[in-house]
């Protein structure tokens, strides 16, 4: 949703500002940020940061969370964010709750705020599941894509995992394959290069997510 040339553009408008980037963003784009999160670490790094001014992107949903996780500190949230976790509106949790009453909703903060302030529990993906295994609750509605609920029903098989709706699907999560995967152990799938300065200027950004986190 955002690139380089983009965020060069917003930096000029807020030069006092620390870029901090969701990790799901190019190479490119990450030469131009200071530090990369994830859903579960953004918190912790944003709070370490020596600054007060945040432009926190692509993700405005997951940003509005974690600002106010963080008051303290000032962000700035341009409009981007996860197109499959948009989609879900909370008309279709008040649906899931109708359906399953003692189930427990745990969502992704990459969710409308409208839809995160519904939930029972709000984390990363490793969150949720971590949170469904150690519950005393046996029934969820997993507000997330999809196969997260088809991993927990797995792993927790006397535990009821329901999805929110039928099309919490990520077309983006599933383009990659068990062949794809194979391919590349066999060293015969796609090779992806980066011309030294993108990659340099990348690792910058990964690498004060690893120091902070």
């Amino acid at each position: 949703m955002m690139d380089k040339a983009l965020i060069t553009e917003v930096k000029k408008q807020f030069p006092d500002y620390t870029v901090v980037a969701y990790i799901n963003t190019t190479s490119d784009l990450k030469t131009v940020c200071d530090v990369c999160v994830t859903s579960s670490s953004a918190q912790k790094i944003v709070s370490k940061l020596d600054t007060d001014k945040i432009l926190f992107i692509p993700d405005c949903n997951l940003g509005d969370y974690i600002s106010k996780q963080i008051p303290d500190k000032e962000f700035k949230l341009l409009n981007g964010g996860c197109p499959t976790h948009a989609r879900i509106e909370p008309e279709d949790v008040l649906k899931a709750k109708e359906a399953h009453p003692n189930a427990l909703f745990l969502v992704h903060p990459e969710c409308k705020p409208s839809v995160v302030e519904l939930a029972d529990y709000v984390g990363s993906t490793t969150g949720i599941m971590n949170f469904a295994k150690e519950s005393d609750q046996d029934e969820f509605i997993i507000g997330t894509e999809n196969n997260i609920a088809v991993h927990l029903s797995n792993e927790c098989p006397e535990k009821k995992f329901y999805t929110v709706t039928d099309t919490f699907v990520c077309p983006n999560m599933r383009y990659t394959t068990l062949e794809n995967v194979l391919e590349c152990c066999k060293g015969e799938g796609e090779q992806i290069e980066l011309d030294e300065e993108t990659r340099v200027g990348a690792k910058r950004c990964i690498d004060r997510m690893i120091e902070l986190g």
